[in-house]
């Protein structure tokens, strides 16, 4: 029986054969395994998929607990709420942005290939964490081994561009050839299969460099060309208030909910609050208070903007920003 392979297909067979490293293409063929025609013709590329799986889980180690030696390229989130990996061409200001908006070490050049690896910093954005990632720039010609991964488990890609150099439109374009290449967005042919990509593909946003020194009508001509490809808007590090802009734009864009804990007949802990992904219910939260105790929730009350001081919430209430809560378990 023929396999009759679908162009869903051949685009997974496609990445897995681009994967530069082991969760790479375990991403690849699990997306491979989920696509293929589910038929006769198909078994035997069914098992040989399978296989390969198991092989690469086995030998490289894919869990949240595997060692990652050897990779460079595979940045810790550690306690942030959120990481936000970097991209874009040579001398665009992605060092200079991370180093005033976060506490990296980063060298600032102005020669091409500066940064050589990974430098993570943190922002801090009110109360929240956020880990910001600069990341080797990359060509057209050339692209780090290993790099991709680290985009691919990120949770927010950010697009850095200079606003004032003459080749931005080609900047945007080598960006944006990179991400559709190794699907880390979803492909404009999607024609309504998104939902295929979304184990690949990463939220993503522009920012534009250097607004100081644009001319005026500058940002809104490179809206109007790549505005349907992302979310753009314009920063300059001299503009402190353009930096604070641009911290809220990163919370949004990670959707990040914070809710705070408050232990019965006691006031509520302001000073730390639980971080969690929009549409997260007060379940979610306790298990990220206490995974074994989770199961004994009874009740929880809730503070916040919809709804009466202390009102008693269900286990599948839909957290918002700044809720407080207070967990009751059996």
């Amino acid at each position: 029986m023929p396999a009759n392979l679908t162009p869903e297909y051949r685009k997974a067979e496609a990445l897995y054969r681009q994967a530069s490293g082991t969760e790479e293409k375990v991403t690849a063929l699990e997306l491979m395994l989920q696509v293929i025609p589910k038929h006769k013709g198909t078994d035997h590329m069914q098992a040989d998929i399978k296989r390969r799986l198991a092989k690469l889980k086995t030998a490289g180690g894919t869990g949240k607990g595997a060692a990652r030696q050897g990779d460079v390229f595979h940045v810790p989130k550690g306690a942030a709420a959120g990481q936000v990996v970097l991209l874009g061409t040579p001398n665009v200001g992605k060092s200079d942005l991370v180093a005033h908006l976060t506490n990296a070490h980063v060298q600032v050049a102005d020669f091409p290939f500066s940064t050589h690896g990974p430098v993570p910093g943190i922002l801090l954005y009110e109360d929240v964490r956020i880990q910001l990632v600069d990341m080797p720039p990359i060509t057209r010609e050339h692209v780090e081994p290993g790099q991709t991964n680290a985009y691919r488990q990120c949770d927010l890609i950010m697009v850095v561009v200079d606003l004032s150099a003459a080749d931005v439109t080609e900047q945007l374009e080598v960006c944006l050839d990179f991400l559709h290449e190794r699907t880390l967005i979803v492909p404009p042919s999607a024609d309504g299969q998104e939902d295929l990509y979304k184990r690949m593909a990463r939220p993503s946003f522009c920012v534009a460099t250097k607004g100081e020194l644009a001319s005026e009508g500058d940002f809104k001509v490179l809206k109007d060309m790549y505005g349907a490809h992302f979310e753009m808007m314009v920063v300059s590090v001299k503009q402190p208030e353009s930096l604070k802009r641009l911290g809220r734009k990163i919370f949004e864009k990670l959707g990040i909910v914070r809710v705070y804990s408050k232990h019965p007949g006691k006031e509520a802990d302001m000073s730390e609050p639980f971080t969690l992904r929009a549409g997260a219910t007060v379940q979610d939260l306790a298990y990220k208070v206490h995974r074994e105790l989770a199961e004994k929730l009874r009740f929880a009350r809730g503070w916040g903007r919809d709804k009466y001081p202390g009102q008693q919430v269900p286990r599948d209430y839909p957290l918002c920003d700044k809720d407080v809560i207070e967990l009751h378990f059996g």
